[in-house]
């Protein structure tokens, strides 16, 4: 958690990802180039330019591909959470490698026309009514603006400016870019590479992506209970349902999910979702007494949804309550911050 606006902590571990980050973008460039250049008949050879504008635009594809899998992976497996941890190093770093592509375009291909490169790339095909010679490069300039903009606002302070949830709205364009990247590709690349490479990584990224979203929502729906919009309490299930230390998401109709956890021999009840980036606390565990949210370590008291001084997020409590061995949460939320009694799990004799 950071209670403040201040330089990023290069702690060894982020400078070892950030090593190793760099050094395997730098391999797959100089293997690229290599084996694209050694690949080529003699007669047909690019420029340095030409190549580098093919490596740099696929490995900010693939980049952005993993990125992308990063949440679902991380859900499936904690394998997978030192790289959500570091999920904006990885955005920035995709934006710059696309931005590189993107000016090394404009510099071959628009570069020595007489209009401004920018106007060129826009004005030079107005194909717009044809498939074939649609102008696929507007696409991908229109996806570097949004990986610039997510790029721009990845700091914590416009998080806390901008308020969570339009910083997470801006930031789930993330889909849109990469939705343009494909048909970028698509109606680009596609249409005039004969080599199967560019087709097959379009391909099976894509349907990766798509596949490993649709299957974790479903894993992530057996998980959670739904309510209808008339009752006052929504039942929960059983106690035993509930993991120690971790939580049951309740789904109520036209309202914010919540996450009722067990703990200590305990049952408490906050918002779904974390102050921070709007991260699912419901997918986290409880650890020294608070509720960790699983994307970056905010934590929250869940007797009353405060975190820990010196830190000052809030988050919406609601009350509990259990019938023989059923927990039933209140629909209405109490207002953030606010201290709830948790309902206290009764052993039976021995």
């Amino acid at each position: 958690m950071s209670h403040d606006y201040v330089p990023v902590s290069w702690t060894p571990f982020k400078k070892r990802f950030d090593a190793w980050l760099f050094v395997g973008m730098a391999l797959y460039l100089g293997a690229f180039v290599l084996v694209t250049d050694f690949a080529q008949p003699a007669n047909e050879n690019f420029t340095p330019i030409q190549l580098m504008i093919r490596a740099t635009g696929s490995l900010a594809f693939l980049m952005l591909t993993f990125i992308l899998c990063i949440g679902p992976l991380a859900r499936m497996t904690p394998r997978f959470k030192p790289f959500l941890y570091n999920r904006r190093h990885l955005g920035v770093s995709t934006f710059l490698i696309a931005l590189v592509h993107g000016g090394l375009v404009l510099l071959w291909y628009h570069g020595f026309a007489e209009l401004d490169p920018l106007v060129s790339l826009f004005v030079s095909n107005p194909r717009y009514d044809s498939l074939a010679g649609f102008p696929f490069e507007s696409l991908g300039f229109c996806a570097l603006l949004i990986l610039f903009l997510m790029a721009a606002t990845s700091h914590d302070f416009w998080n806390a400016n901008l308020a969570p949830g339009l910083w997470k709205a801006i930031h789930m364009g993330v889909y849109l870019a990469y939705g343009l990247l494909v048909a970028h590709v698509l109606l680009g690349a596609l249409q005039f590479e004969k080599h199967p490479l560019y087709a097959s990584l379009l391909v099976l990224g894509s349907t990766f992506v798509v596949g490993l979203h649709l299957f974790t929502a479903f894993f992530a729906s057996s998980t959670q209970v739904r309510a209808s919009a008339s009752a006052r309490w929504i039942k929960v299930g059983r106690i035993s349902d509930i993991p120690d230390n971790r939580a049951l998401v309740v789904q109520p109709a036209n309202a914010e999910r919540i996450a009722v956890f067990r703990y200590d021999d305990k049952i408490s009840a906050v918002s779904n979702v974390c102050r921070h980036q709007g991260g699912p606390l419901g997918e986290g565990k409880v650890i020294d007494g608070c509720i960790t949210c699983p994307w970056h370590g905010f934590q929250y008291r869940p007797e009353d949804g405060c975190s820990p001084e010196p830190f000052t997020e809030k988050i919406h409590t609601y009350s509990t309550k259990i019938e023989g061995n059923l927990v039933y949460v209140a629909r209405k939320p109490n207002p953030e911050g606010t201290k709830t009694s948790p309902s206290l799990i009764r052993k039976e004799p021995v």
